[in-house]
């Protein structure tokens, strides 16, 4: 897993309606703060859903929302950053 995933994201209990939320919070967050510097490339979906025991769907979600924020930028066959 890329290093930028030492980060510590804590996620309600498994079926909570509040999964997508978190997970957009918290990375919105470490962009913010700057634990997540510009450029930084992000883990695939899959990788990271299965990393925080989450669907890919939410983690597609919340790179989704990020994207459309203007906190990601996704580069075809290259990644998101």
């Amino acid at each position: 897993m890329e290093p930028l995933f030492e980060l510590a994201i804590r996620l309600p209990g498994a079926g909570s309606r509040e999964l997508l939320r978190e997970v957009h919070r918290q990375l919105r967050g470490a962009i913010l703060d700057g634990r997540l510097q510009p450029g930084a490339r992000l883990p695939a979906t899959r990788a990271l859903a299965e990393r925080l025991g989450v669907s890919r769907n939410t983690v597609l979600a919340a790179y989704d929302l990020l994207l459309s924020e203007g906190y990601l930028l996704a580069r075809p066959g290259a990644g998101t950053y």
